[in-house]
């Protein structure tokens, strides 16, 4: 993995929000920080200016069926800094309702992620990544589903269990 892994504290919380195409309306000062972008080059942009080419696209694709649901999902990402460095956060994505139940935002809270549980989620998105390399995201969604049955648990138990 290129560049070098930042990190952020126990008690620190990334906060963003982006509008329903996915563009960074808001951003805290911690993210703003660990991004390494100025907020100016943040706000506007699509909010995967962030997006690690290690992080697969299943969770991905998995994160936005949920969250255009309404579901609040909870998930592990890396995400490329500004200098190509890299960070993993454990991230809370809810959507934002306006007062007829209508889409108006997401929301997305980040923590610092349990370094145990990314022993868990490394090698699986590697896998990921490279069913996605041989057979799409269809192979990426299929071997995901095959991980979860083994285990007999939903996605969002095998990630809260980590």
């Amino acid at each position: 993995m290129a560049g070098k892994e930042v990190f952020f504290g126990d008690d620190q919380f990334i906060v963003s929000k982006t509008d329903t195409s996915g563009k960074i309306i808001y951003g805290n000062e911690i993210f703003i920080q660990i991004s390494g972008y100025s907020e100016a080059e943040l706000l506007n942009q699509p909010h995967n200016i962030l997006r690690h080419p290690d992080m697969p696209a299943t969770v991905y694709k998995h994160l936005w069926d949920r969250i255009k649901q309404k579901e609040e999902v909870f998930a592990y990402v890396i995400n490329r800094t500004k200098d190509q460095d890299f960070y993993w956060v454990f991230a809370h994505i809810t959507a934002s309702l306006d007062d007829s139940n209508k889409i108006i935002a997401y929301h997305s809270v980040r923590r610092k992620p349990d370094m145990q549980a990314l022993n868990a989620i490394k090698p699986l998105y590697q896998a990921l990544q490279l069913a996605e390399r041989s057979g799409g995201i269809h192979a990426g969604e299929a071997l995901l589903n095959t991980e979860l049955q083994k285990r007999k648990v939903t996605y969002d138990e095998f990630v809260l269990s980590l």
